[in-house]
């Protein structure tokens, strides 16, 4: 057995009917020329013959019914991957409607804690010699960026390919970490209690800039919607891809970044979907968004970097053009106060942005509290060029992430060579037409286009 890290016992003790903590994905994929009806059953028999599962897919709770908690984790020495890996097919007319009909109830099943936390489903019945794999891993093992990142691991280039590794495959041995000297860590350790000694003058920073310059967003300043309500444990998931050009094209010609024009599409449909369910606040809706906060002269070898940005989604403002420049001034402050931090001060000042979202669970907190933000919109970079599985072309990837008390609404997209790929996902019961989103997100985009021509 290992000791299970902190973080790995949280999301497992916070986890219940209506607060599954896996995330997930749904990938499609259009077949090689010439592959017959038989395909899918093959690949799957062939992928099946790879028995030679790493120890993270192998990993689940050791006490698995322990409502004590949860201190380790153990790890089966056979994995029954006919159960893991699953062959489905989608009801007639089987249109992407019913695939996404299938996807919203995956989503919304817990993993079985007694044995290793996550499944995959193959999907057959799709038109055009397309088909569709839905995954899921338990948040305690993978984030969503990990999740897509060993995605992408799987996949390759070359369309001639077919011998890819199945999608619980290891691509690499992992690298081993040369051991550090005790006096290494006794300089990170001064390190840190330097850093965690000038959080002080970092908070009076921040205060100053949000209140005497009023320039940037804080926790609370949320106003109560639709979408920030105590949640049930059914989801509904919706995904559709546009053009990257669309939003570079947008961004060149605003003088804004990508990711505040993606933000811009966001605002622009959450507004209309608003006035259609007849709830639109009158104060702008706040969103959540992690990024980077590595400097450009920083190599990729400093670890990972990532803030907890809060951003003015000026959904109060009817002009398309407008709420792109409130949005870009919100994230350009934001993200100016994190580069003049340390790396521990930004992420404990992230940690003060959504420590709200830790209390969640305890009755009343949801429905008698301001919400610390409206909702999550992440963007996630994923593959830069056409990727292939065993010949199979990847036509789309869409992220399906965890939804907690008050937060009944979370939109993720990724990257996707040139294509943006969006998915979003609801509660069931407390955000309705789930789907108008997606045209409301079209909608959005072609105001944004008119905005800047």
């Amino acid at each position: 057995m290992a000791l299970m890290p902190f973080t790995d016992s949280m999301f497992l003790l916070v986890e219940s009917r209506e607060h599954p903590m896996h995330v997930g994905g749904l990938q499609l994929f259009r077949k090689p020329e010439g592959a017959d009806e038989h395909y899918l059953r093959t690949l799957r028999e062939d992928l099946l013959k790879q028995d030679d599962v790493p120890e993270l897919f192998r990993r689940r709770p050791a006490s698995p019914v322990n409502t004590a908690g949860y201190v380790a984790w153990t790890h089966d020495e056979h994995v029954d991957l006919d159960y893991h890996f699953r062959h489905s097919a989608l009801p007639q007319p089987g249109r992407i409607r019913e695939l996404l009909e299938l996807t919203s109830r995956w989503h919304s099943t817990l993993l079985d804690r007694h044995r290793p936390l996550w499944e995959i489903h193959l999907v057959e019945g799709l038109p055009d010699n397309r088909f569709a794999m839905y995954s899921k891993i338990h948040h305690a093992l993978l984030d969503g960026v990990a999740a897509l990142r060993h995605l992408q691991s799987t996949l390759t280039t070359d369309p001639d390919k077919v011998d890819c590794i199945p999608p619980w495959g290891t691509p690499r041995p992992p690298r081993e970490r040369s051991p550090r000297r005790p006096l290494d860590l006794l300089g990170t350790a001064r390190s840190a209690i330097g850093q965690v000694a000038g959080l002080a003058p970092a908070a009076l920073k921040v205060a100053r800039e949000a209140f005497r310059e009023n320039t940037l967003t804080l926790p609370a300043q949320a106003p109560k919607t639709m979408f920030n309500v105590p949640i049930g444990g059914a989801r509904r998931f919706a995904a559709q891809s546009w053009p990257l050009a669309r939003v570079r094209d947008i961004a060149t010609r605003s003088g804004t970044s990508r990711n505040d024009v993606v933000l811009a599409m966001c605002a622009g449909a959450l507004r209309d979907y608003l006035i259609e369910q007849r709830a639109l606040p009158d104060a702008p809706l706040i969103a959540m968004v992690p990024v980077s906060m590595r400097k450009q002269a920083e190599s990729a070898s400093t670890g990972n970097q990532i803030g907890a940005l809060l951003a003015n989604l000026g959904t109060d403002k009817a002009s398309p053009a407008e709420r792109l420049a409130v949005i870009h001034r919100s994230m350009r402050e934001a993200k100016r106060i994190f580069r003049e931090l340390t790396p521990v001060q930004a992420l404990l000042l992230s940690g003060i942005n959504v420590a709200q979202l830790g209390i969640s669970t305890v009755p009343g907190v949801v429905t008698h509290t301001r919400p610390p933000f409206n909702l999550v919109i992440s963007n996630v970079p994923g593959p830069r060029e056409q990727m292939y599985w065993n010949g199979a072309k990847l036509d789309g990837v869409y992220p399906a992430s965890v939804l907690l008390d008050g937060q009944a609404l979370n939109i993720t997209l990724t990257s996707n060579g040139e294509h943006l790929d969006f998915g979003i996902t609801g509660c069931r019961r407390s955000v309705p037409h789930l789907q108008r989103l997606l045209l409301h997100l079209d909608t959005a985009l072609v105001e944004l286009e008119h905005a800047v021509a």
